[in-house]
């Protein structure tokens, strides 16, 4: 849209005893910009919205600058977004001299209720799923109807509500490892947790273990615990510590024979699109996700290739397409992204899912990122966020969103509490698992475990 205003200035102009009998009217415009205003960005296919990422910036919006030919008053720019294509109602999302401008992830649970969206499977009526449309205004002086302006194209944002599910079934259980080889027998954070499986009394914990000594024990008490007398996999009441080596492991406790099981596991992504076929650095780890049964990954993908594989070797590996799982199947083609990826081995399905991804940054760990990428945490369960075998340095560290800076957590009172852009966390050397817990808007918090 184009306005032009014109300004007719009269100027007297009295030279001596001269009067001139007709005023030179002159004519000054303010014209539209010499380029119209447009978005640069590129928005992703959809855009998974859940309360729980509700902190997080869901997308950040560019554009070119323009210039108003005639005038050298500052250009502003109001980022408008509809729930219908014709902008018969809209909102401002906030005027800006500067161009770009972040959207948050409340902001669009907020305009999906508009619109009428919910995550309710039961209610026919409401879709999970709907767009949004977004422009941006260009004007000059008071932003009135008067005033000259330039508007870009719409952008149409897909956006989905994942329903609620009956979730998997699985529980925490009330049995535990503690040890020298898991969280110096209780001293640097609670017990693994072992989760209920569908065989009752059958319970399975998926741990990363240090060269040491466990038990198993309920409650993390030791008024119940087992141990391994003759280091045959039969447990007793109190018996004999079991030893452990270094590595990643599945532990299956059967209290109906009271006994136990522990094998290597560690699923991972290898490939072009992640470390350059294992030649990069390991693959990136899995965790298990006990609310759906399912194994997870936040990562940063390139364009390239990927698989999926058992304990960084190709032994046991799938691929697949159009998201079916499938022994040593095809290569999954990859694009360059943050994603949240999920195999799924009870429907033996694997689903790819643009997502933030939080990482780790810092002196402690990568030199503040000159040293290569952020280290990723993995959200295991609703607002929880697990970064396992953490190579940290003596320095300093911060906790930030897709390797970017406009949102990032410190700790201001190195009390374990997280604020936005707060102080650097002090780091030692050592290998850890760190922990976030952002469950809470109000109240984030973090632990850091030695392994």
């Amino acid at each position: 849209m184009k306005k032009i205003i014109s300004l007719m200035v009269t100027f007297v102009f009295v030279l001596g005893f001269i009067a001139c009998e007709d005023n030179d009217n002159l004519e000054f415009t303010v014209q539209a910009p010499q380029d119209s205003v447009a978005f640069t960005n590129t928005l992703l296919n959809e855009y998974i919205i859940t309360p729980q990422t509700s902190g997080n910036i869901a997308e950040r919006f560019v554009w070119n600058s323009v210039v108003f030919i005639g005038t050298a008053t500052e250009v502003t720019y109001d980022l408008q977004v509809s729930i219908t294509q014709d902008f018969a109602s809209f909102e401002s999302l906030g005027t800006t001299n500067d161009t770009h401008m972040s959207v948050t992830v409340d902001k669009l649970l907020a305009l999906a209720e508009t619109a009428g969206l919910d995550n309710d499977p039961t209610t026919d009526d409401k879709p999970n799923m709907g767009l949004v449309y977004f422009r941006v205004r260009a004007f000059v002086g008071n932003g009135g109807t008067d005033a000259p302006e330039s508007i870009s194209d719409i952008m149409v944002m897909n956006i989905t509500l994942p329903e609620i599910t009956q979730g998997s079934g699985i529980e925490i259980s009330s049995w535990g490892i503690v040890g020298s080889g898991y969280n110096d027998w209780g001293n640097a954070g609670p017990d693994a947790p072992f989760y209920t499986t569908n065989t009752a009394n059958v319970l399975v914990a998926y741990v990363t273990l240090l060269d040491g000594e466990i038990k198993l024990r309920e409650n993390n008490e030791w008024t119940n615990n087992l141990g391994d007398d003759g280091a045959d996999g039969t447990l007793e009441v109190g018996g004999a510590n079991i030893v452990s080596s270094a590595g990643t492991y599945k532990i299956t406790l059967d209290l109906n024979t009271n006994t136990y099981t522990i094998e290597s596991y560690s699923w991972g992504i290898i490939g072009s699109g992640f470390n350059d076929w294992g030649n990069d650095g390991p693959d990136a780890e899995f965790h298990y996700d006990y609310t759906t049964d399912t194994f997870k990954v936040g990562v940063k993908l390139l364009d390239g290739e990927i698989k999926f594989r058992l304990n960084n070797n190709w032994t046991t590996n799938y691929g697949g397409t159009d998201g079916n799982l499938a022994a040593g199947g095809d290569n999954i083609v990859s694009t360059a992204g943050f994603y949240q990826v999920t195999i799924d081995f009870n429907n033996n399905t694997y689903t790819i899912e643009a997502n933030d991804v939080w990482g780790i940054i810092g002196s402690g760990y990568n030199d503040w990122g000159n040293n290569g990428p952020d280290f990723n945490f993995t959200q295991v369960n609703p607002g929880i966020y697990i970064a396992n075998n953490v190579t940290l340095l003596d320095g300093e560290i911060k906790f930030r969103l897709n390797e970017d800076w406009t949102t990032n957590f410190g700790d201001d009172g190195n009390d374990g509490t997280l604020e936005a852009e707060g102080a650097n966390i002090p780091s030692t050397a050592g290998k850890f698992r760190i922990t976030m817990d952002l469950s809470d808007n109000s109240n984030p918090t973090y632990t850091i475990s030695s392994l």
